[in-house]
């Protein structure tokens, strides 16, 4: 299988969920072995930073990536994008700290990679095969990957929230289930946790029309699916899995987080992956 990038660029503008800025992003091509760069064009020289698993600085809430003055967050649902359609080189020209939320999901930067179009190169895509299971743990909450001949998610989710509960997962993960079945399910959010996430400078973007919203008894949001926060967790999973490569693995979490996640994609980088 050959590396690919996207055919022209594209630019999109939005406001970011945390950050609450107005921003825009543009995804160019990118030669081969590039991987997946942010470069802070509002900054003095455009410093970069590569979607890899050791630039994660910080996992509250979302995924940080940091080299030097180039600092990102909130990348996951991008990167999970990139993944599912199998771009591998791309350059995200952005203009501040974090990339537009747009409606929550990864829809939007699906449709932006479609509109592009993907085009191979002249070489050969290289894969992260994981050889033997892993298990990152956390009181009760865990994330694990086992050898597997594909990439699959399966994530239980455990909520107390009424309308939620637990919620069950399971997706060979392909450009077409991405598309279907995970791509448009969108980042959730409870009303008692606004002014405490505000007060951290966090969710100043967010709103209805880019969050699902609970308040003590029912989504103030219509759903997309009835099982939409486990589905924008396999979302997490899939952006933040990422940045340890094209990787090959069953991936089986509970409960899991950004924290988890970005703490198995170092353990895979670090530990248990051979490159064929």
């Amino acid at each position: 299988m050959q590396q690919t990038t996207i055919a022209k660029a594209i630019t999109y503008t939005g406001i970011g969920l945390h950050s609450g800025q107005d921003v825009t992003i543009t995804i160019k091509p990118a030669p081969p072995d590039t991987g997946i760069v942010f470069a802070r064009i509002d900054l003095p020289g455009a410093p970069q930073v590569a979607a890899t698993a050791n630039n994660v600085t910080n996992a509250m809430r979302a995924t940080t990536l940091e080299k030097g003055l180039a600092k990102v967050f909130t990348v996951e649902h991008l990167l999970a994008a990139f993944f599912a359609m199998e771009v591998d080189n791309c350059l995200v020209e952005i203009n501040a700290v974090e990339p537009p939320v747009a409606d929550g999901s990864s829809l939007p930067f699906v449709q932006m990679i479609q509109e592009a179009g993907v085009v191979e190169q002249n070489t050969s895509r290289q894969f992260v095969s994981v050889t033997e299971a892993q298990t990152v743990r956390v009181n009760d909450k865990f994330i694990a990957i086992l050898p597997y001949d594909g990439f699959r998610v399966t994530f239980t989710s455990i909520n107390s929230h009424p309308m939620l509960g637990v919620q069950f997962g399971d997706y060979e993960i392909t450009r077409d289930s991405f598309i279907s079945e995970i791509a448009s399910a969108r980042t959730i959010g409870f009303m008692h946790e606004v002014e405490q996430l505000k007060s951290q400078g966090l969710a100043l973007g967010g709103s209805l029309e880019n969050a699902v919203v609970y308040d003590d008894v029912k989504a103030l949001t219509p759903l997309r699916f009835q099982d939409e926060l486990v589905r924008h967790k396999i979302l997490d999973i899939i952006g933040d899995l990422a940045l340890a490569g094209r990787i090959r693995g069953h991936v089986i979490a509970v409960k899991s987080s950004h924290a988890l996640n970005t703490a198995l994609a170092k353990k895979i980088v670090d530990h248990i992956l051979v490159r064929s």
